[in-house]
């Protein structure tokens, strides 16, 4: 019964020590919950980031443009799973009403070291004026996963 105890014990160190020395990372090209696609560079020293992002409603359209991500994450190293936030600065090939949506979210890994994004967003959409500003701003939730 001991030997088993033991066993089990050195088994769950080992195992934690692996999982402990991976890292999310957030650079590639990732598919959201919604069908829509981004791609993330690599991250500089400072732990920024650019890429670009395609709306999955917006994508069979012709003349739909990719809009440019901008944004930062914990320095590489730090932590295992890292918060980051981006904005994107919406480019259509139809002239709606400018918009900007930032996105906050962290990095998780899975016991099967399967990344994913869990986020949050504000969306800004302009509006006339004051009057408007009720109806300026939407909020929702978005989960990536990695495009392989």
């Amino acid at each position: 019964m001991g030997r088993i105890l033991s066993l089990t014990l050195v088994l769950a160190l080992v195992s934690r020590g692996t999982f402990s020395e991976r890292k999310c990372v957030l650079s590639g090209s990732w598919k959201s919950s919604l069908g829509c696609t981004m791609v993330v560079s690599a991250l500089n020293e400072a732990g920024e980031f650019s890429g670009s992002y395609l709306p999955a409603r917006l994508a069979p359209k012709a003349g739909t443009l990719q809009s440019p991500l901008h944004g930062c994450q914990h320095q590489a190293g730090w932590p295992e799973q890292p918060t980051f936030g981006f904005t994107i600065k919406w480019q259509f090939s139809e002239s709606p009403p400018d918009s900007m949506t930032v996105f906050v979210g962290q990095c998780f890994l899975d016991d099967k070291g399967e990344e994913s994004l869990h986020t949050t967003w504000l969306l800004r959409e302009e509006v006339r004026g004051p009057s408007n500003d009720w109806r300026a701003t939407r909020v929702g939730t978005n989960t990536f996963t990695r495009i392989k």
